[in-house]
């Protein structure tokens, strides 16, 4: 089965090739290489990711990326803008994730403001929890400054979905992940983000690990798929093989798998894995035509962020 190769979107990619985007003293031309690096793989538009920790951190985690975007054609080219994911999380075991639940905050739009003025104008996507934007501020204000918001790492009830939906929610990011394992069998996030497909689109990272055969083969049937697209969700080891390797202040263990887990081994930190992994098991393991393979991993990334690629 012929794998897309070349022309992948990546929504959520949080360093590549032993680079780390969420290391404030990464360069420039640390930076120039990661995007060089995906370029290769492929990928020919991305979002670089930046997650919770301190607003200090992030703020200048965002404009080292802002840097490279506006000072090299490479990563120009091929970095799109930059996605936030967080801080504004719940800070709950289980839905936080491997983000630092200490840098989890409240609503607060002076915060939000900071990391947008860091971003100056790239950011292009924003992850929160709608019980957090109790009122919808954060949501409507990233919309009105262009930036797609998107929930996440989320145990939002019904109503505070919809309230962010009102105020411009349009995606769900990587469903089935940033929550716990165990949950109420018939009230749960992802039963309630569900409950929105015709609302709200959403993101899947696809390496057989994050969600099983079983639920993404569930979820094609579910959901329009014009409504789904892959990330990597891909952290600074991918690339780099099996090992042991420190991201901040977290190890974290590579396997032959390509599964990226904390060094306790219960959770996964990120992925390991690049979109070409992704095409290679959505095509093997799913045996998912061409067509629907470029609709979630070219096409659909693009149209929800409203890139041309």
């Amino acid at each position: 089965m012929r794998l897309i190769q070349k022309g992948y979107v990546d929504l959520q990619v949080n360093g590549y090739h032993g680079i780390d985007f969420n290391d404030p003293s990464t360069t420039t031309q640390q930076l120039i290489q990661a995007a060089e690096a995906m370029h290769c793989d492929g990928v020919v538009a991305a979002l670089p990711t930046v997650i919770t920790a301190d607003l200090t951190t992030m703020s200048q985690c965002i404009r080292n990326l802002v840097q490279a975007i506006r000072s090299d054609s490479v990563a120009g080219q091929i970095f799109h803008g930059i996605h936030i994911e967080g801080p504004f999380f719940p800070c709950e075991s289980g839905y936080i994730g491997a983000h630092p639940p200490e840098h989890a905050l409240q609503a607060s739009l002076s915060s939000l403001q900071q990391l947008l003025d860091a971003a100056d104008g790239l950011a292009r996507l924003l992850t929160l929890a709608p019980e957090i934007d109790v009122k919808g501020e954060l949501t409507r204000a990233c919309v009105q400054r262009g930036c797609v918001v998107s929930a996440g790492h989320t145990n939002a009830s019904l109503d505070d979905l919809l309230r962010c939906v009102d105020a411009g929610l349009t995606l769900f990011t990587h469903l089935g992940n940033g929550c716990p394992k165990l949950m109420d069998r018939h009230d749960n996030i992802i039963y309630r983000a569900l409950r929105l497909r015709n609302q709200l689109s959403y993101t899947l990272i696809a390496d057989s690990f994050h969600i099983p055969e079983l639920l993404f083969r569930n979820l094609l049937e579910w959901v329009d798929h014009d409504r789904l697209c892959v990330v990597s969700d891909a952290i600074s080891a991918t690339g780099l093989g099996p090992g042991v390797y420190q991201l901040g202040q977290r190890t974290v263990k590579i396997g032959p798998d390509k599964a990226a887990r904390d060094a306790s081994g219960q959770h996964f930190v990120g992925a390991a894995s690049s979109m070409l992994d992704a095409d290679l098991w959505l095509a093997e393991g799913l045996g998912l035509d061409l067509a629907l393979r470029t609709k979630l991993l070219v096409s659909n990334p693009a149209k929800f962020i409203g890139l041309t690629a």
